[in-house]
């Protein structure tokens, strides 16, 4: 369990003031000049040794990827972009972060800027989020009536400045290079990589995206040393993260606690267990929407971080935590899940434009039990057809939920198919009593 004193969210909850004033009580801003007086390199160093890894999703290691971007400047301007188009479903810890503790990530977009050359970063946040937009261009503009942004931030000789860009509420944005695309007022479709963004990104100039959370934690990581957030989690998945727990739970919640905790004690320490008791569990979804879901029988043992849920086949993703205890409709939550990937591909890719359609209309028939016993693995077939076979992980992200109904439910699947022709052949043979 994570204890108090290694908690970096401490206004999670919003209990205290999410202003300027609450912000500098609980550390923020604190001396930041000295952290930027370390240098770009030892910055990233740190970074790299901290072992952090993006809390978007991908999981990719944050100072790796800050790497990438070009030491000297070709006369090309560096951007930062940060991706606050929380669009998963299940996962609202970005949006508890930005309204609670909007500083944190300001600070943070200092010192990652700093580090990878940028002078600008620009935080594309969802449509829906009215007040949390609104209360980070409270919080900017608060951070430079106090010097700590804008010109000469903080007094390091270097000037920053941050904007708030909201977006339409397309999901597809939360990729990061359909977010560049949007950002500059284009449809938000994903680019074909290479180039990359920090080769080619906003405007033609080197860009690194980031997921609010990953930028949020920097400062907290500088000021207490690699070696205290590595020490946190497990090796390859170490530090803090917040999940988020929603579903047939007692207590829905976003808590932080350390990388690795156990599934089973996460929900039960944090979210009250599961409703009617923990051997009511069905299925968790353990990552967002988009990974595949896992039975109880794993869901007994299995550790909260990426390699843990990896050899299980399915992802911490965005760690939104989806609990469905034994009166959940399998069947049904991934036709929805089914709907909505399809809502929200953005059209590009042909077997993501045209598999989504497909897959969400034979679940819609599974949901019933209208069809046939060997379309479970028609359906399985083209589930793998689509997956990996598209510009961006869309594709991945609508195969997965089906790929993992069907691995471990697939019973369930076949006994609503039986039944349904069961009850086909009774209102042939009685049709009164079907009547």
């Amino acid at each position: 369990m994570l204890k108090d004193k290694d908690r970096i969210f401490t206004n999670l909850y919003g209990l205290q003031e999410w202003d300027i004033h609450g912000a500098e009580a609980r550390g923020d801003w604190d001396n930041t000049k000295a952290l930027i007086e370390m240098g770009s390199d030892k910055i990233i160093e740190i970074i790299k040794d901290s072992g952090l890894r993006g809390r978007g999703g991908a999981g990719f290691p944050t100072g790796l990827k800050w790497s990438f971007m070009p030491k000297e400047s070709d006369g090309r301007p560096h951007y930062l972009v940060v991706n606050a188009d929380e669009g998963e479903p299940g996962t609202c810890k970005d949006r508890d972060i930005m309204r609670n503790d909007p500083h944190k990530l300001l600070e943070g977009c200092l010192l990652a800027g700093f580090a990878m050359g940028a002078h600008v970063a620009y935080i594309y946040i969802r449509g829906e989020f009215i007040n949390e937009a609104r209360r980070l261009e409270s919080a900017i503009i608060s951070a430079q009536k106090n010097g700590y942004l804008g010109k000469n931030a903080c007094g390091s000789g270097w000037d920053f400045n941050i904007y708030v860009h909201r977006g339409a509420g397309a999901y597809i944005c939360g990729e990061e290079t359909a977010l560049i695309e949007s950002l500059e007022g284009k449809k938000g479709q994903p680019r074909l990589k290479p180039p990359f963004p920090a080769n080619m990104g906003l405007w033609g100039c080197p860009t690194t995206v980031n997921n609010v959370e990953s930028i949020a934690v920097v400062p907290t990581i500088l000021r207490r040393g690699s070696s205290w957030f590595s020490g946190l989690g497990r090796p390859k998945n170490s530090g803090t993260k917040v999940f988020c727990i929603s579903g047939h739970v007692n207590s829905p919640c976003n808590v932080e606690e350390e990388m690795g905790i156990p599934l089973k004690e996460l929900i039960e320490r944090h979210a009250g267990g599961v409703r009617g008791g923990w051997d009511n569990l069905k299925a968790i979804i353990p990552g967002g929407s988009s990974v595949p879901m896992i039975p109880k029988s794993i869901c007994d043992t299995v550790l909260m971080d990426f390699d843990s849920l990896s050899s299980v086949k399915s992802g911490l993703g965005t760690a939104a935590v989806i609990v469905m205890d034994k009166s959940t409709d399998l069947i049904s939550s991934i036709a929805r899940l089914s709907k909505f990937y399809m809502h929200e591909s953005c059209g590009q890719c042909t077997p993501c434009r045209e598999g989504t359609g497909w897959m969400w209309r034979v679940m819609k028939r599974l949901e019933k039990g209208d069809a046939d016993l060997e379309e479970i693995d028609t359906l399985l077939d083209v589930a793998s057809q689509v997956e990996g076979h598209t510009i961006c992980a869309h594709g991945d992200a609508s195969a997965w939920p089906i790929q993992g109904l069907i691995r471990h439910f697939r019973s369930e699947v076949e006994e609503r198919i039986i039944n349904f022709k069961k009850q086909d052949i009774e209102s042939i043979n009685n049709p009164k009593r079907a009547a």
